[in-house]
């Protein structure tokens, strides 16, 4: 056997037997992080458990409270535009034709209320336990239950179909900038969430407007799931109601070319 520097044996100095070894220094660093995880997991909860949902800000929690904001905010918007609207009034110097066509375009634009003769639509999810009421079809998946953002959609696109003048869903207007938008089983419109039973209403002519409804496809499709699954789907004339106007703001905001 040779007896070199190289060897562990006996004849090694003290500085070659105590050479740096990686293995040991990564070992320690392991070691080191653990540790430091360890003491920024407990410096976090404060002795609470942080694996529970109690401790942290749910998403739902925060959709709420930005929903609430915004329908405060879209009030505060509505005054201060009733002001801005009487001022303009008050100041004009227009004549009485440029105020005609002004407000013409308000009207068309839905920003200002609109009175007539009005029909309600009101869709609903089916009950949790629902079972298929008719032979033939088979049992409900959770998908079947609930309202989807198509079925708003073709209702809304039915009413206008009809010659609707103007359409509330829950308690907003409409206006051409709208989108309805459904994520999981909430409705989310121009900022503000709504859970079932959603209420669209419509000002028009009321029969006109369920003769539209009734010859959609879409909706046809849906009163598959509204006789066999019970989807909830009613349908009401409400005589003269006041839709309100659009009360949120009417900035376009889109895509720009990174420069």
């Amino acid at each position: 056997m040779s007896n070199s520097a190289d060897s562990p044996g006996t004849g090694s100095s003290p500085a070659r037997a105590r050479r740096f070894r990686p293995v040991r220094a990564l070992t320690a660093a392991v070691f080191a992080l653990a540790g430091l995880i360890f003491f920024t997991s407990f410096d976090t909860a404060k002795g609470t458990n942080i694996r529970t949902d109690a401790s942290l800000l749910k998403l739902s929690d925060l959709i709420q409270e930005r929903s609430h904001k915004n329908a405060s905010l879209d009030e505060s918007n509505s005054a201060l535009r009733d002001e801005v609207d009487a001022l303009a009034e008050r100041e004009s110097g227009g004549t009485k034709a440029d105020d005609a066509k002004l407000a013409a375009l308000e009207e068309t634009a839905g920003t200002k209320k609109l009175k007539g003769e009005a029909v309600t639509v009101t869709l609903n999810d089916a009950p949790p336990n629902a079972t298929a009421k008719l032979p033939g079809y088979p049992e409900p998946q959770p998908d079947y239950l609930v309202i989807h953002q198509q079925d708003l959609q073709a209702v809304v696109n039915a009413l206008w179909e009809g010659g609707a003048q103007g359409i509330k869903v829950m308690d907003q207007r409409l206006i051409s900038t709208s989108a309805v938008r459904c994520v999981g089983n909430t409705l989310i419109l121009q900022g503000r969430v709504y859970s079932p039973p959603y209420k669209i209403t419509a000002v028009g002519d009321p029969q006109k407007l369920q003769n539209a409804l009734a010859a959609s496809p879409a909706i046809q499709n849906y009163m598959v799931y509204v006789n066999v699954y019970g989807l909830g789907w009613k349908v009401e004339e409400d005589g003269p109601v006041t839709l309100p106007g659009y009360s949120g703001t009417v900035d376009l905001h889109y895509a720009k070319p990174v420069e």
